[in-house]
């Protein structure tokens, strides 16, 4: 199982977001990440809820250069 790291590419598994791509920005505590995405919000998201992928993308202050690159995946 790919880690949960900053820059992650996840799929939601859970609530009214499920199957959506997402990147995690930053990690809070061991039970906790933001995470953004193109059909996703701008959130903190619990890591039970994230299913993580073999990608990864670059991330940077700027949140639309993250959707952009998420995007283009």
């Amino acid at each position: 199982m790919p880690a949960i790291e900053k820059g992650r590419v996840c799929v939601k598994i859970a609530g009214r977001e499920t199957g959506k791509k997402c990147v995690i920005v930053d990690v809070i505590d061991e039970n906790f990440v933001e995470i953004v995405g193109n059909e996703v919000k701008n959130k903190r998201c619990n890591i039970k809820h994230l299913e993580p992928v073999d990608k990864t993308v670059e991330v940077s202050d700027d949140i639309e250069a993250v959707k952009e690159a998420l995007a283009n995946l």
